[in-house]
């Protein structure tokens, strides 16, 4: 099932799609729900981020190759930083281009929805019961202050840095979806979830013993080969397997 998240009038709700209508769900999508039967036509909404998290867990330099193009090593264990909720914005926004930084990058990643309160779990404790669904995610990350930091915090957290969406799908298995990344029609990214070196269930378990993961918090999974700059103007589509299409474009502030 594909769950999108929307604002309707000042309400906001969580809906599938059928056709060109919306159908709100009733209760809530961390527990039980039901799809109404009071259809919205998708012309009077505005898509939102399929969740609202606490926290935004990254992984970076989870794909072999990507480290590489970075002259990275490969990490021993997760690399694990924080982007702010306030980066969040869903599809079709702009990711606005910070002054401070002459070169700000894409990175198309799958992202990992959490369920219910995850904590301390075991090397053989199931996982499928802890994640709520899957969506795509843009890492948008400022390269050069990345690199002037060294850590990651100023890079990846300006407002507008963390597109996602453009649903969150249920049911699905991340253990070999392709993941692509377009800019402005031209493909850029193009992978495979089997090839993460840390995949989902090791995440979900490892991060777990590291902070208490809430309902509708998000874990970032890392990005293929391929990253590269956006300038104002530019379009990005990531598009995911069994998910859809997050598409965004980037203006200038100010």
């Amino acid at each position: 099932m594909k769950i999108y998240r929307f604002r309707y009038r000042k309400r906001i709700l969580h809906g599938v799609l059928k056709e060109e209508f919306l159908f709100p769900l009733k209760g809530s999508i961390f527990r039980d729900f039901k799809i109404g039967d009071s259809p919205i036509p998708v012309s009077e909404v505005r898509l939102l981020p399929p969740v609202a998290p606490s926290k935004i867990v990254g992984i970076g330099r989870n794909y072999r190759e990507h480290a590489e193009e970075l002259g990275n090593a490969v990490p021993a264990e997760p690399l694990i930083f924080l982007k702010p909720a306030t980066a969040l914005i869903g599809p079709m926004a702009a990711v606005e281009y910070p002054g401070m930084s002459a070169r700000v990058d894409y990175e198309g990643e799958l992202a990992v929805v959490i369920r219910k309160r995850t904590h301390l779990l075991r090397d053989d404790d199931p996982v499928d019961g802890h994640i709520l669904g899957y969506t795509c995610f843009n890492d948008v990350t400022a390269r050069d202050l990345q690199t002037k930091d060294v850590q990651f915090t100023r890079a990846k957290s300006f407002d507008t840095f963390a597109p996602m969406g453009p649903c969150l799908a249920t049911g699905l298995d991340p253990a070999d979806l392709e993941i692509k990344t377009f800019l402005n029609g031209r493909l850029c990214q193009s992978s495979r979830t089997r090839h993460l070196i840390f995949p989902v269930p090791f995440l979900v378990r490892f991060i777990s013993r590291i902070m208490t993961l809430l309902p509708g918090d998000v874990i970032t999974t890392g990005t293929p080969a391929g990253v590269g700059p956006m300038r104002p103007g530019d379009r990005i589509d990531i598009q995911i397997e069994g998910i859809g299409t997050l598409s965004n474009e980037v203006k200038a502030i100010g």
